[in-house]
């Protein structure tokens, strides 16, 4: 093994679900609150990109929410274990990351918002979950393993470097690397350009125009989930075009899952690859392949190398 592979294979943390299942079920809601927060005030983007979280150096963060003439932002500190409320003119307030219910998180970063002085109402209750506990009445989700959450925290960072990177080599159009709080994965989604038939719906808890404009246009996604024995990668076509769950793809510890009309690679089988980011660019890449591919999109219009870094700009 070369150096550079094993350096890849420490930074890839592994962390079984069962091992911090209470925790993440937690973290789960509460960033459905802060999700909803952040809902709340930021105007609306196409498929629901307004109400996502973003990776950031520290954990999970809002980015800069506006709110009136000024803004604030709401970051989930996973180093520290405090969840930041900060505005522009300088304020701040902290609620503590620890071990407790979701009904005391919630009305504690409630009352921070109402310190510092920002009106907020939510839809106080968790979507494409059941069932839906209202925040307020759930006291039995109040797990909070420092451990498990950074572990967690660090294999986002991995996930998002990579896909991110994948990302930069598309020219059309393609959402951000962003957290989205409902089914608590990490996903980056790549469109044709052509518009897709209204999507079925079902989600647990989510009403179905929030899935008709989420897949309002023909797409290819990708990202990661922490489910199976200890996450998982994903890739998934809408609308499945005839094909795809036969077509072959790497590596090959991938599968499609007609259950959830997915492909699946076991977050194990990267961590523990030679070259971990080689392996999960080669998911990323043959799964969008096959979706391009037997979906007709214009590839040759649609994607460019990524673009040569200069290290030395001006």
């Amino acid at each position: 093994m070369t150096k550079h592979s094993t350096t890849q294979t420490r930074v890839w943390p592994r962390l079984r679900i069962d091992d911090w299942a209470d925790t993440k079920d937690t973290v789960h809601m509460w960033t459905q609150i802060v999700g909803k927060i952040r809902m709340a005030h930021t105007p609306p983007v196409n498929h629901w990109w307004h109400v996502t979280l973003y990776v950031s150096p520290r954990g999970l963060t809002t980015s800069t929410i506006p709110y009136r003439d000024a803004a604030f932002d709401i970051e989930f500190d996973f180093l520290d274990h405090q969840l930041h409320l900060r505005t522009t003119d300088g304020r701040r307030r902290q609620v503590r990351l620890a071990p407790k219910p979701v009904a005391r998180f919630y009305t504690e970063t409630m009352d921070a918002l109402a310190d510092l002085g920002i009106q907020t109402r939510i839809h106080a209750a968790p979507n494409e979950v059941e069932p839906a506990v209202p925040f307020a009445d759930d006291e039995q989700h109040a797990s909070y393993d420092p451990r498990a959450v950074q572990l967690y925290w660090n294999q986002l960072l991995q996930a998002g470097r990579v896909i991110g990177q994948f990302r930069s080599g598309f020219v059309g159009k393609s959402s951000p690397v962003h957290f989205f709080w409902g089914a608590m994965d990490l996903a980056c989604t790549r469109f044709s350009g052509r518009t897709a038939p209204p999507h079925p719906g079902g989600v647990p808890n989510c009403p179905a125009r929030v899935m008709r404009e989420g897949y309002s246009h023909e797409l290819a996604s990708c990202g990661f989930w922490p489910g199976g024995e200890e996450g998982a990668f994903y890739a998934y076509a809408y609308p499945e075009p005839p094909g795809y769950a036969t077509h072959a793809v790497h590596p090959g510890a991938a599968r499609y899952q007609g259950d959830v009309r997915e492909f699946l690679l076991p977050y194990e089988a990267v961590a523990t690859a030679r070259d971990p980011d080689a392996t999960l660019t080669d998911f990323l890449d043959t799964t969008y392949g096959a979706a391009a591919d037997l979906g007709g999109w214009d590839r040759a219009a649609l994607e460019a190398g990524p673009p040569p870094r200069d290290d030395h700009p001006g």
